[in-house]
């Protein structure tokens, strides 16, 4: 963000100099902008009354007015933004942390087998004990949930220290008891959703089963009343995180979609347990023991498909949206792109200007088109201030909009809807817009728009709407006018060279060439900005995919909680199979395999999943080609091997290391 915006002008020369240069002339790209002081003291109502006054005194003047409550809108934006983002994947992090509640509290429960059975020996009822753990749980709780808070208001003091050098304002931490309640209450609301279940199947075991060495496996859903309350505080936390997001249908979507995926992956858990029970039987000891563990009753391999599956899909489905930007940037774009802008060509230059491109690029094709600068004012008489409009179509209303006037229809233009105005037209003026973001804003032909050029209200109605490729970088307009709108207005040129044999060279000698013939011409090289833009992507492709890695660290350490859960039921399996003859190699061979399995069957959930959801956004939001990447494919699926291979072996080996004797006794 810090790259993106400036506070001080590159350069400044006095208004003698300025005027001497010849830049400023009629039709010339000129920006005048007033800052206005008032008295102190002056309240928002007053700033308020001052803006609507001055739209009122001088309808036509084009304005765009700012008050200190919202100085840089297009910054504001991009902060909220990106606030949001990370509050979202906070929450994805704190919903896979509440896998890891789940699963804590049923291994903690199941080590509390022979207290639970006794108190139940002595008559408490099922839910004094529901009660105790509930407390237990709850105290816990609120050590992690306070020392989270605590870390989360320092971090703001950390991070403006460190980031003192690199944004250009004062950059200081500030303590907000608001967000950090939030944040409290919504680790509360996780920790009572996922611990509330596992404590109900707890109150409902009978003693006999407990001291059978019975866990709580197999068991299906406690009692209604703790399914339903966890249901309440889940659909309460779902509530929360709309009502108290910036942007409610995105938060609206992201829990959907996290609601989506949680059932997704119970039901792929549920889908590779069922494929290994109906597989046929095999003859090699190892694959068979490996096959058994993913099916039998309490076995891993849901909680560890949950855990890994969040944010590996999370993941795949950034890195593809990342991998295609970059593609789309740095491969098919400079291709179809011309070599060069020229911007603000003025009219009495504009056949010595194509002269000269003509003679140093012979081989090249220039396009040139009248160009001017408006705001849209009204949408059929109506102030575009006082019409709601979407938030994907608001940008062609906001801020000035590059115009332009043909005769015939332009050579890269495909109408979808309505007809071209002939070719000698004069009668009322007429315009083409963009289907796309008209469609967006809600406009249909007929319908009237009102833009302000120059001081002056123009008003036209809509003749026809056509398609715009922006993504070939060519020149085009949202708006197309016909010439009879604009005529006697004085305006610039705007012009594209396309030169596709062109060296590095032959681009440096135009550049010159053009620089020191028209020096008022603003020579933009493409390939310099798309470098930029680049270079841009890759700086937030590995600023999200470093916010999102947050998840997927939540998803490791929820699965490593997952594995030691069931170190229990692995201690009796290891001991009664080493009882039998098996060797500590023939053991790690069938829980390696086992791990390699379960993650192998995630991992691939996460290729289609992600890649789904990457096509979506670059295909259907983006508008922009789609590919699928291998190696982000391999990458996924090695990683997700890696993670779940060796965090299961580092808990298995300690397993394979105790004795049998007192194991046994146990039994």
């Amino acid at each position: 963000v810090s790259d993106g915006f400036g506070f001080a002008p590159r350069l400044m020369v006095s208004t003698q100099g300025l005027a001497a240069s010849g830049l400023i002339q009629p039709g010339s790209l000129v920006e005048n902008a007033y800052k206005i002081r008032l008295p102190s003291g002056a309240s928002e109502a007053r700033i308020k009354a001052i803006q609507d006054q001055a739209g009122e005194d001088f309808p036509e003047a084009g304005w765009s007015i700012r008050t200190r409550s919202n100085a840089a809108p297009a910054l504001s934006s991009n902060i909220e933004r990106f606030s949001q983002f990370l509050t979202l994947v906070g929450l994805t992090a704190l919903v896979v942390g509440g896998v890891g509640v789940a699963n804590a509290v049923r291994a903690y429960l199941d080590g509390k087998r022979g207290v639970i059975a006794t108190f139940k020996s002595l008559g408490a009822s099922g839910g004094f004990v529901f009660a105790v753990y509930l407390v237990q749980i709850l105290m816990i709780a609120a050590l992690g949930i306070t020392l989270g808070v605590v870390l989360g208001a320092l971090m703001p003091f950390a991070a403006s220290a460190a980031l003192q050098s690199i944004i250009p304002v004062p950059a200081e931490g500030g303590f907000y008891p608001g967000a950090l309640g939030m944040a409290a209450l919504f680790g509360l609301l996780v920790t009572l959703t996922f611990a509330l279940l596992p404590l109900g199947r707890a109150r409902d075991v009978p003693a006999t089963a407990l001291f059978r060495e019975m866990g709580f496996e197999g068991r299906g859903f406690p009692r209604p009343l703790y399914t339903a309350a966890s249901l309440g505080i889940a659909l309460l936390l779902a509530a929360l995180a709309i009502l108290f997001s910036g942007d409610r249908y995105i938060a609206s979507i992201f829990v959907g979609a996290t609601i989506f995926a949680f059932l997704v992956l119970r039901i792929v858990g549920a889908l590779v347990q069922w494929a290994a029970k109906k597989s046929p039987r095999v003859g090699s000891t190892v694959l068979r023991l490996a096959i058994g563990n993913i099916h039998r009753p309490g076995a891993l391999t849901p909680s560890v498909v949950l855990s890994l599956g969040l944010g590996l899909t999370l993941l795949v489905t950034l890195a593809l949206i990342d991998g295609n930007l970059r593609r789309q940037i740095s491969g098919s774009l400079p291709e179809r792109a011309p070599n060069f802008f020229f911007v603000d060509i003025q009219s009495s230059d504009v056949d010595a200007f194509s002269a000269l491109v003509g003679k140093e690029a012979p081989q090249g094709t220039l396009v040139k088109v009248p160009m001017l600068r408006g705001r849209v004012m009204a949408l059929n008489g109506v102030e575009v201030d006082k019409v709601k409009v979407p938030a994907e179509g608001a940008w062609v209303l906001r801020g000035d909009r590059g115009l332009t006037y043909e005769a015939s229809i332009p050579a890269n233009a495909t109408l979808t809807e309505g007809t071209w105005w002939p070719e000698n037209y004069a009668g009322e003026p007429l315009v083409s817009f963009s289907a796309e973001e008209g469609k967006e804003i809600g406009l249909k032909l007929g319908d009237t728009i009102t833009v302000n050029v120059l001081g002056r209200n123009a008003t036209a109605k809509i003749a026809n709407f056509r398609q715009v490729e922006w993504e070939t970088m060519g020149i085009n307009f949202v708006m197309v006018f016909s010439p009879s709108t604009f005529a006697g207005a004085p305006h610039s040129w705007l012009a594209t060279l396309t030169e596709k044999g062109a060296s590095p060279a032959d681009d440096a000698r135009l550049l010159n060439a053009v620089t020191r013939a028209f020096p008022a011409v603003t020579t933009v090289r493409v390939k310099d900005a798309l470098d930029i833009v680049n270079r841009l992507v890759a700086q937030l492709g590995t600023a999200i995919r470093a916010a999102a890695g947050v998840a997927l660290i939540a998803s490791v350490l929820v699965l490593a909680g997952a594995l030691a859960a069931g170190n229990r039921a692995r201690i009796h399996d290891a001991v009664v199979l080493k009882t039998l003859g098996a060797t500590r190699k023939t053991l790690i061979a069938a829980f390696s395999l086992e791990y390699m399995l379960i993650g192998l069957a995630t991992a691939i959930f996460a290729l289609a999943a992600g890649g789904i959801a990457a096509w979506f956004v670059v295909a259907r939001v983006m508008t922009l080609p789609s590919h699928f990447m291998p190696d982000v494919a391999v990458a996924t699926i090695v990683f997700a091997l890696v993670v779940t291979v060796g965090i299961g072996l580092a808990g298995t080996w300690r397993v394979l290391g105790h004795k049998a004797a007192p194991v046994l006794r146990n039994l």
